[in-house]
């Protein structure tokens, strides 16, 4: 029986981009999880591999949440050390 399956995506370049620009452990365990799935198409095995590129997008996501909620993070104490020096306190 050979059934066409939609193709699924392996957010292999979120997964990169976000350990790049965002943040390292995080965005490792993405790219982990998305170089699963293209293995795991060919096997055969589609929901796992569902299941890894689910994953994959899940952990870019929280890694590209982690590292904006830190550059907002360093942008306010910089700004709260800016301000403090300025008045001279």
């Amino acid at each position: 029986m050979n059934t066409a399956q939609n193709p699924i995506p392996n957010n292999l370049i979120w997964a990169i981009l976000s350990t790049l620009f965002c943040c390292l452990p995080l965005g490792i365990v993405s790219i982990v999880h998305a170089a699963k799935v293209d293995g795991l198409v060919a096997a055969g095995d589609y929901a796992a591999a569902q299941q890894a590129s689910d994953n994959a997008k899940k952990w870019a996501m929280i890694s590209a949440g982690v590292g904006i909620a830190l550059i907002l993070i360093y942008f306010v104490l910089g700004m709260i050390g800016a301000f403090a020096g300025a008045t001279g306190a």
